[in-house]
């Protein structure tokens, strides 16, 4: 088994789901801290003067993506480790369609494995061919669902032979505990906040529930998304607040606008009677979120995005179709007011495989594969 872990991704004080991804991974891996980090950062995520490499625990090197060529340093220090473990994502890494994982990748001495958090099903034509490169260079791919790689495998050339699915690590949640008590059922949606979040047709079917007695409330929890609020500032958030005040519900939605730590996000979840993923895309294969909620037990009604048909489909939770605030309202009704439903729909499907240390051990089964695979070669090299 490797004996040390070089990880290459965004990473807090970061907000967003790739750093808090790569943040839970490294640190189930980081035994005997054999872990460290090369951290991506954009200037838009500097900001009042932190030292972020300072502040960020297991940071060895950031790579300031806004100056091209800083792939050259970042894979010397990845280099310093048994293994590599790099998250991939549009929009993190340099040059067009993040070409410059590229070079990265050829300098590497280590196996590498790349975990894809985004497999698309309509890639412009750049985007296939880095992705294709990027398949051709790697050690191994990570995808975190079966719908990705059966995407991967059908619409892109790429060995099917390098793929493992190895599903999103969930926290551990004190499922044990009684949820706290409250006046009327909690609706809840978290995570970064920008189009596409689908927050509107939440607001829509809080509308249509009003008849209930007590009638639900929601909670929205989380800033604005970085690049959204450097583009728009919080339009898309003043526009939600403007709809809920015409639907007359502007009382029964609290805005949480922070980013919160781990304790209080669990806290939260665990406080929510449904979950609820309104969400617009299509093409989304892997929702931190999602695995979160369904790890701490509690209901989920989400739209049909790919992770959460293949979590969710005779599982905990209820799908809906897109942008239908009528059907959402029909299954959290259905949810709050059947007896028993919701306690025969939560649950973590594959239990205790799912949480963060079981997901790590198959990371490092992984990484020892490729380390055997390279060994014979080493040693049938003449002294």
């Amino acid at each position: 088994m490797p004996a040390t872990y070089g990880f290459l991704s965004t990473y807090p004080p970061t907000q967003c789901g790739l750093a808090t991804f790569n943040a839970a991974l490294a640190t189930q891996l980081n035994a005997g801290g054999s872990a460290g980090v090369v951290r991506l950062l954009a200037s838009d995520n500097v900001s009042g003067g932190i030292d972020v490499e300072r502040t960020a625990p297991r940071v060895v090197h950031t790579w300031h993506t806004d100056n091209p060529g800083g792939w050259a340093a970042a894979a010397n220090a990845l280099n310093r480790y048994d293994a590599a473990i790099i998250q991939h994502e549009y929009g993190i890494y340099p040059g067009d369609a993040g070409a410059e994982i590229l070079p990265l990748l050829r300098a590497l001495k280590v196996p590498s494995i790349v975990v894809l958090h985004t497999v698309l099903s309509h890639p412009d034509p750049l985007q296939r061919q880095v992705l294709e490169r990027i398949a051709a260079t790697a050690d191994a791919l990570v995808t975190m669902t079966d719908t990705a790689r059966q995407r991967l495998t059908a619409g892109y050339q790429v060995d099917p032979r390098k793929i493992s699915v190895i599903p999103h690590g969930a926290g551990s949640h004190d499922t044990l505990t009684p949820r706290p008590d409250h006046d009327r059922p909690h609706l809840l949606t978290w995570g970064l906040l920008g189009p596409g979040k689908g927050i509107e047709w939440a607001l829509r079917s809080l509308a249509l529930l009003d008849d209930l007695d007590p009638a639900p409330a929601y909670t929205v929890a989380g800033r604005t998304h970085p690049k959204v609020l450097e583009q728009f500032g919080d339009a898309y958030r003043d526009s939600l607040k403007a709809l809920a005040a015409a639907l007359g519900v502007t009382d029964a939605v609290r805005w949480l606008d922070v980013y919160l730590d781990q304790a209080d996000l669990s806290r939260l979840i665990r406080s929510a009677d449904v979950v609820v993923l309104p969400y617009d895309s299509t093409e989304q294969v892997t929702s931190g979120v999602l695995i979160e909620a369904v790890g701490a037990g509690v209901p989920v009604v989400a739209t049909e995005f790919p992770h959460a048909v293949e979590l969710l489909a005779d599982g905990p939770g209820l799908l809906v179709p897109h942008q239908d605030p009528e059907a959402m309202a029909a299954a959290i009704r259905h949810l709050l007011t059947e007896p028993g439903i919701a306690g025969r729909l939560t649950g973590l499907a594959g239990g205790p495989t799912l949480r963060w240390p079981a997901v790590a051990a198959r990371y490092q089964s992984l990484a020892g594969r490729l380390l055997a695979d390279r060994a014979p070669v080493a040693a049938s090299v003449p002294a």
